[in-house]
């Protein structure tokens, strides 16, 4: 009898699961069973980007409409989503396809046979960059993911704000110093950021800046390939900038989340905010005109910004629909595909197909053609300083804080990254 009831119990749940993962399917995604029964192929996409569920929901639509087949958006809170990720994939009911973060963060689940090889994958080859393909490699050289967006940091101004002052758009590294000390000396705040959050300012500021202090690409190249010291002249003095736009935040910026410093200049409290890309949208209902302009280089050094390739998309090696699955990434990399793909992205994230894409916000379009006439480069860390122990993630984070506390000189945050680094990385 207790079987009997269990049986009837999980055959209820299994009935009502299936009832769940239905809703938004039409009737054109079911497929015929040998035995002549329906069933609705459902496929689900997990993300980290909890913000764009509605866009990412209407791009699939789009899919749906041209195959007929149901993805459904499932994002994860963005702090929670690696472990959880993981997790996921380690009990065997990971996502049919998933965001993947760029270069080593994601590449360790390649290796672990999570993701799929997709190497062969049609026009993947030929309509990405080299670049943006290298982001999402094995070790093997193949490819495991679809890129799909990049960012761009940038510095966030009020406009209204500058032409009170009579503040020009700084273009070296000294005259921005100069139009801050001008704003607080007029009762502003020049800076919005704050450091309770720790990742922000790594990210946003740091590692905004950093591309024009070290020469961009090649520079960084040098230091990943032991031609560099990571202590040397050229990172002091990015600690440096750091250490001396501290006194240019907010007052207790110590203690500032992120959340903060977004409603910060959001409400025009702050002339500026180191940021990226994607939080354009968080300011388009401010009462005040706002623009972007990018991170200036100290004089004598080449403009370069940092464009970071930020979303790829990759399929569950395991997953119950490979097929769908991997057809949907194919579309993914054609003209067709990508042109729904630049459509309804969310501002500020931009295609990285090899082809002409629309951007149809004005603000958004604004920050994308800073890159016209800058070197680019991503994000210092990413492509080989993040899977050790203690990761150069890590070790920037806490030496870029220690300096804008007082509690250590650039030198020796400088000193502490490379300390730290030698434990592990080998050129």
């Amino acid at each position: 009898m207790r079987k009997r009831v269990t049986a009837g119990i999980l055959s209820l749940l299994m009935i009502v699961s299936a009832g769940l993962v239905s809703i938004g399917c039409t009737k054109s995604t079911e497929t015929h069973t040998k035995k002549g029964s329906t069933e609705k192929v459902v496929l689900t996409l997990g993300s980290w980007r909890t913000d764009d569920s509605e866009a990412w929901k209407r791009l699939l639509a789009e899919y749906e409409k041209v195959s007929g087949v149901c993805i459904q958006f499932k994002p994860i809170n963005p702090t929670n989503y690696n472990a959880e990720l993981r997790s996921q994939l380690d009990n065997g009911i990971g996502p049919d396809l998933m965001f993947a973060r760029s270069y080593t963060a994601e590449e360790e689940l390649y290796e672990k046979g999570f993701f799929a090889d997709i190497n062969d994958l049609p026009y993947l080859q030929e309509n990405f960059s080299e670049s943006s393909r290298e982001a999402w490699r094995g070790a093997d050289g193949k490819s495991f993911a679809v890129p799909i967006a990049a960012v761009v940091q940038s510095i966030y101004y009020n406009k209204e704000i500058f032409a009170r002052v009579g503040l020009p758009i700084p273009t070296t590294w000294e005259d921005l110093l100069l139009a801050c000390k001008e704003l607080k000396d007029a009762g502003y705040t020049p800076f919005a950021n704050g450091l309770a959050d720790g990742w922000d300012i790594n990210e946003c500021f740091m590692m905004g800046l950093l591309p024009n202090f070290i020469g961009g690409e090649k520079g960084r190249h040098k230091y990943e390939n032991g031609l560099r010291p990571f202590n040397d002249s050229d990172m002091i003095a990015a600690f440096t900038a750091m250490k001396d736009i501290a006194p240019y935040c907010p007052e207790n910026f110590e203690s500032l989340t992120y959340a903060d410093s977004n409603m910060l200049f959001a409400t025009g409290k702050a002339a500026m905010y180191a940021d990226g890309s994607w939080t354009l949208d968080s300011f388009k209902e401010s009462s005040f005109e706002w623009g972007n302009f990018a991170f200036p280089p100290p004089a004598g050094k080449q403009p370069e910004i940092c464009f970071h390739v930020d979303v790829g998309i990759a399929m569950n090696a395991n997953g119950a629909h490979q097929k769908e699955a991997r057809d949907f990434l194919a579309w993914l990399c054609t003209t067709e595909g990508t042109a729904i793909v630049s459509k309804y992205l969310p501002s500020g994230f931009y295609s990285m197909f090899n082809g002409a894409h629309t951007i149809t916000s004005p603000q958004s379009a604004e920050i994308y053609a800073l890159l016209t006439g800058r070197g680019q480069d991503v994000r210092f860390v990413w492509p080989k300083l993040m899977n050790g122990t203690p990761s150069g993630y890590t070790l920037m984070n806490e030496g870029v804080i220690a300096v804008m506390k007082g509690k250590k000189t650039p030198q020796q945050a400088a000193d502490a990254f490379a300390k730290g680094l030698a434990q592990w990385y080998k050129p």
